[in-house]
């Protein structure tokens, strides 16, 4: 895939200039695309010798116990993005081939844990669901040899509304650390039809509109509580 705005060219260079890359944005700007993209990339030039894509299982509110079925079959519809990508570029038959050897695995971000991650190319989609624990746990399973790439879009979170995201927590953290890269997307980098862009561009003036109507009405209800306080003599 050849990237088709100034943004993707920027994630294309830092995915293979760094050892970890955020990909932070709206849905249809590439970021998990390009990301396999460049795992298989790297892999036919022999930098890697496995790819492992991951993402929460949890998502809207839903958890796993709940859902019938095998595990198997309770985390397949959270991972079928990275399946269709995957499609997509290499066909069914080659992906099929390559998740039955183990070159490709599959997996909820949870079955990440204990686990050692070397000369992989891993890549953590959705992460805006992932809890701060979770992305701590991620982080630190990381091996020689290896590269991730962590795409999310901290605007879909869809976390209890206490709990922070650990993709928030982690842009914190990490900003300015050495051999990690952050790349911000924007409207201008939707691919898809030209409809979605328009969409988040009226949704983030939507928000825009609501945050300053919410900030309006805590200064007029402080205005009124300072007025209506009893004056000291």
């Amino acid at each position: 895939m050849v990237p088709k705005t100034e943004n993707q060219r920027i994630y294309v260079r830092e995915i293979r200039e760094k050892d970890i890359v955020f990909g932070i944005g709206p849905a249809g700007t590439g970021k998990t695309y390009l990301a396999v993209a460049m795992a298989l990339a790297l892999m036919k030039e022999n930098k890697i010798s496995k790819i492992i894509l991951t993402r929460p299982a949890v998502e809207a509110g839903e958890k796993l116990g709940y859902l019938p079925g095998t595990i198997a079959e309770k985390v397949d519809p959270y991972l079928r993005p990275l399946y269709d990508a995957l499609y997509d570029m290499v066909g069914y038959d080659k992906t099929a081939y390559m998740l039955e050897k183990n070159i490709i695995e599959i997996a909820p971000l949870a079955f990440m844990r204990g686990r050692t991650l070397n000369d992989a190319f891993i890549i953590l989609d959705e992460a805006q669901n992932s809890t701060r624990e979770q992305m701590k746990m991620f982080l630190t399973r990381i091996g020689f040899g290896s590269k991730v790439v962590i795409t999310g879009d901290i605007t879909q979170i869809d976390l209890p509304r206490k709990e922070e995201s650990g993709l928030v927590e982690a842009i914190k953290v990490l900003k300015g650390v050495e051999g990690i890269g952050f790349v911000q997307f924007g409207r201008e980098d939707v691919v898809r039809h030209p409809i979605v862009a328009r969409i988040i561009k009226a949704y983030e003036e939507y928000e825009k509109k609501q945050g300053a109507g919410q900030e309006k009405g805590k200064r007029s209800r402080k205005q009124t509580s300072e007025q209506n306080s009893p004056q000291s003599p």
